[in-house]
């Protein structure tokens, strides 16, 4: 039995004790004492934040110096008796309406055209003044031919006033003879009468019909005035800024058609504080610098100084100096030099508008005054 067994067991081994071969790691193991420590590499990282800080300082450096360049370019040294502010160029703005209720019958503009002062830009559907005017027309005639008839009614009464009056001398020279009855006198009489009252009602009617002429030719003008004003057109010279209707569309009265730059009333306005608002006068010589023309001093005169003191707007001054009470002067170019340039003019463009304060105070060469661009 114990050599079976000793076979049997030799045969088949016990599961319960399994023989496991040796293994062999391909990496030696480390312990954690082995492992190297992680350190931060500090001095890369000062160095980096230096670099940074080194990079900031010198974006600020360049933009301040940068700004003060700028300013200092924009804003020369002025000398005592000049009086600056920024604002925006301004054009009249005009807009092109409709007198009546209509339809646009036709578009002949559009935006950025310039036009001449009468030029054609819409024209309004008429239909319906027109078959008024026609109307109109035809009463004016039969008027025309009522008076014709009147007139040659009292031309008729007045013949028979004629006969009359002659029948009626010689009916009076008869009766003082004898050779005529006084009731034929009073017959004569009363004919010559009745000729007079006849002649002074048809009279009356031809005043009566050259009335209702003449109420017919006002309504033909005035037909003719509406049909006319139905044609829009440009009333100075200028560019269209905007249009804000087309063809087809049904407009109120007054309905806006277009909106229109008057570019021979070009303006800046600009906020000055008190000491130097007070010495401004109208007519005063002034300069506009524009940013888009930074080189070219525009000659101008002040128009209009206000009399009340206001607030800055937003747009023109700081938060700080908008605190402040400011007064409003309005600069204005001079027409006869924008006629010839009016395609140069740009309506919003931000610049800086310079006022001659003191009587004896002069442009430097920056601001002697060049051709507008």
């Amino acid at each position: 039995m114990d050599r079976d067994s000793k076979i049997t067991r030799a045969a088949w081994p016990d599961t319960k004790e399994p023989q496991t071969p040796p293994t062999r790691d391909l990496v030696p193991a480390r312990t954690g004492a082995d492992l190297p420590a992680l350190v931060a590499p500090k001095r890369a990282t000062a160095r980096k934040w230096r670099l940074w800080a080194l990079l900031a300082l010198a974006i600020l450096g360049g933009g301040a110096g940068g700004s003060y360049y700028w300013w200092g370019w924009l804003h020369p040294q002025l000398p005592p008796g000049i009086a600056f502010g920024n604002g925006r160029i301004e054009a009249d703005e005009i807009d092109i309406d409709t007198k009546f209720a209509g339809r646009i019958a036709e578009i002949l503009a559009d935006e950025g055209d310039m036009l001449k002062a009468g030029q054609v830009v819409a024209r309004m559907d008429t239909q319906d003044i027109a078959a008024s005017l026609k109307k109109s027309e035809a009463q004016a005639q039969g008027a025309r031919r009522a008076v014709d008839e009147a007139t040659a009614n009292v031309s008729q009464l007045t013949s028979q006033v004629l006969l009359a009056q002659q029948e009626m001398d010689r009916a009076a020279a008869l009766v003082v003879k004898g050779f005529e009855t006084k009731e034929v006198m009073d017959q004569r009489q009363q004919q010559l009468d009745s000729a007079n009252a006849n002649l002074r009602a048809a009279q009356a009617r031809v005043i009566e019909a050259e009335h209702a002429l003449e109420a017919s030719t006002h309504d033909v003008e005035l037909y003719t005035v509406n049909i006319a004003d139905n044609t829009l057109v440009a009333p100075k010279d200028g560019r269209i800024q905007y249009r804000v209707a087309n063809i087809g569309e049904v407009l109120p009265a007054g309905g806006k058609v277009f909106t229109m730059l008057d570019t021979s009333y070009v303006y800046m306005d600009i906020y000055l504080p008190t000491a130097q608002a007070g010495k401004v006068k109208i007519g005063a010589d002034a300069r506009i610098v524009l940013d888009a023309y930074s080189k070219t001093a525009i000659p101008a005169k002040v128009l209009f100084v206000a009399n009340e003191a206001q607030f800055t707007p937003k747009t023109v001054e700081t938060q700080s100096e908008r605190d402040t009470l400011m007064f409003r002067v309005r600069v204005k170019i001079d027409p006869e030099r924008l006629r010839a340039r009016a395609e140069s003019v740009r309506s919003g463009l931000p610049g800086i508008s310079y006022v001659l304060t003191g009587n004896t105070a002069k442009w430097p060469a920056s601001l002697q005054g060049t051709a507008v661009q």
